[in-house]
């Protein structure tokens, strides 16, 4: 089978949806599909006209042989003319709504899903990256199921990190500075816990979402533990590695995932967690791996940070199920499996 994925913008930038692209090009190739990438204009998830019009002369050139895929990024945000356009069915690759992501306008938002949900309707099949998305496409945006399948993100096996018992608990919170991550939830919830022993490392792009990035760093600055928390900005795999060894507890204040690799790569390597409910996320973080508050709550989030900080027991107790629910985890050869077997299968 050949395989055409179109993703928008820079393929090598450090975000989840960017991270799954890169590892569907890689392990494809072992399932027996011949997959090339096709570089969708940056301006999705708001296109100009003039990335309109050139997306659709790139969707049509696509040789009627191979299967379209679209990452969500760009299809959700694509006209039903542009669609049509390709004169071919278009398969789309969804991580969660556009319209879900914090920070827009109520009308941006709306704007989002009513395009999303006419895009949607065009397209041959949808693969998801969680159960839960499967579930929101379904009731949201009127996607057939049998049109649906679910490809969560692959998780690699890695070193177990042992339980410390402190006195200092090094958090670490790992994602692209934006509205959505939640950080300052994050930020105002540790405010709370001055009399603890912790610090933190947040690891992701800083030039995502400029505003944001600046608003936390002014948050920061005038916060009395700004020593105790560190921007590292996007990271090489290698520094992430070493971030997750050093660690004694990951932390994700996300107001909404559509699944949370950051929280199954720290369940691969055996780290507690709390994290909030957003999303998919609370069905990544299994029972007894940590403890999950909804989004947005600052004195649920710090309850439960200072529960984990100042018990090492339980921070060891948490571990263990932890590990236990990351050995379960799939690998990427297990989620490009699944994606190439539900394109085989006839529409």
């Amino acid at each position: 089978m050949r395989l055409v994925l179109a993703v928008p913008g820079d393929l090598s930038a450090p975000t989840g949806g960017y991270a799954y692209a890169r590892k569907l090009l890689a392990h494809l190739p072992a399932q027996g599909v011949a997959v090339t990438h096709l570089a969708l204009p940056g301006g999705f998830p708001d296109p100009s006209s003039d990335d309109l019009a050139r997306t659709a002369t790139l969707l049509a050139q696509v040789p009627e042989d191979a299967v379209l895929l679209v990452d969500g990024l760009a299809y959700g945000a694509l006209p039903p003319t542009v669609i049509r356009a390709a004169r071919r069915p278009v398969a789309a690759l969804v991580h969660h709504p556009l319209g879900y992501e914090t920070g827009l306008s109520p009308q941006r938002a709306a704007s989002l899903v009513a395009g999303e949900r006419a895009a949607l309707a065009l397209a041959s099949r949808v693969v998801a990256t969680s159960r839960y998305t499967v579930r929101l496409l379904a009731a949201e945006f009127g996607v057939a199921p049998e049109r649906i399948a679910v490809a969560e993100p692959g998780t690699p096996p890695s070193p177990r990190v042992a339980p410390r018992p402190g006195p200092h608990v090094r958090l670490l919170a790992v994602g692209t500075v934006s509205p959505r991550k939640g950080y300052d939830v994050l930020v105002r919830a540790l405010a709370t816990l001055a009399d603890l022993d912790w610090s933190l490392t947040i690891a992701g792009s800083l030039d995502r979402a400029p505003e944001c990035c600046a608003a936390l760093r002014d948050q920061i600055a005038a916060s009395p533990l700004r020593d105790r928390i560190a921007l590292a900005g996007a990271v090489t795999p290698e520094a992430l590695d070493r971030l997750y060894a050093e660690a004694d507890l990951a932390v994700s204040a996300s107001l909404f995932e559509g699944y949370g690799m950051a929280l199954t790569e720290a369940l691969a390597r055996g780290l507690p967690l709390v994290a909030t409910r957003g999303g998919a996320a609370a069905e990544t973080v299994p029972a007894g791996a940590g403890l999950t508050v909804p989004p947005g709550d600052v004195p649920a989030l710090a309850a439960a940070l200072r529960g984990l900080i100042a018990d090492p027991a339980r921070r060891a107790g948490a571990a263990a199920a932890s590990w236990a629910a990351g050995q379960r985890l799939p690998d990427w050869p297990d989620t490009a499996a699944a994606i190439a077997a539900f394109l085989r299968t006839p529409a």
